[in-house]
């Protein structure tokens, strides 16, 4: 492609959805302020994280194709973010145990070419998680394994002991997982015309 991508975000997981359907963007975490506005709604929340990052990465580059995300798990109208330490992670998969939640993914992508904003379209998606209920055993065994240090609501759903809580999915798995790829390929189809077909993905 001749546009380069630019990944702002450190998750393997994203980085691994994107290789999955072709791209093989540069990775640049963006290290911003994630503190959100309590007056902000889960959606607003994401949403503008996800814009902070790619605008905080695009004045980095001249050209180029930012994607940016921000995940993060909603119960009972509370935000929870990446556990802090052993005992917020037991906490939160305590809260999350037999009950539904909603998994938000807010995304920004951001198109600059010589130095200028060509466009920027941001959107969210939602999917609803439902736990079987979790026993202290399970917890405490999960989290010696210090996978949901790194996750937002303390646990992960994919090449992960997470996936074993999980009762039923109501939405996009992906959009779990960190990445919401229905939605991101939807939003290149209707906006980024153009630089679709410089992926080469069906197109002859």
């Amino acid at each position: 492609m001749s546009t380069p991508i630019i990944l702002a975000s450190a998750s393997p997981r994203r980085k691994i959805l994107l290789n999955q359907i072709g791209l093989q963007p540069i990775i640049h975490p963006a290290d911003i302020d994630e503190t959100v506005s309590e007056e902000m709604n889960p959606e607003s929340a994401a949403t503008s994280l996800a814009e902070q990052k790619g605008e905080h990465i695009a004045g980095k580059y001249k050209d180029g194709l930012i994607i940016s995300a921000d995940t993060i798990v909603v119960l009972d109208n509370q935000l929870l973010g990446k556990p802090v330490d052993k005992n917020e992670a037991t906490d939160f998969l305590n809260r999350l145990s037999d009950k539904t939640h909603r998994v938000i993914t807010g995304v920004t992508i951001l198109h600059k070419k010589e130095g200028n904003t060509i466009n920027k379209t941001s959107f969210f998606e939602e999917t609803k998680v439902t736990f079987g209920k979790l026993s202290d055993l399970e917890i405490a065994s999960y989290i010696e394994t210090g996978s949901p240090m790194d996750k937002a609501g303390g646990y992960g759903i994919q090449d992960d002991l997470g996936a074993l809580f999980v009762r039923k999915i109501e939405g996009c798995y992906y959009n779990v997982v960190g990445f919401p790829i229905f939605h991101f390929y939807q939003t290149l189809k209707l906006h980024y015309t153009d630089l679709l077909k410089d992926t080469g993905l069906f197109t002859k």
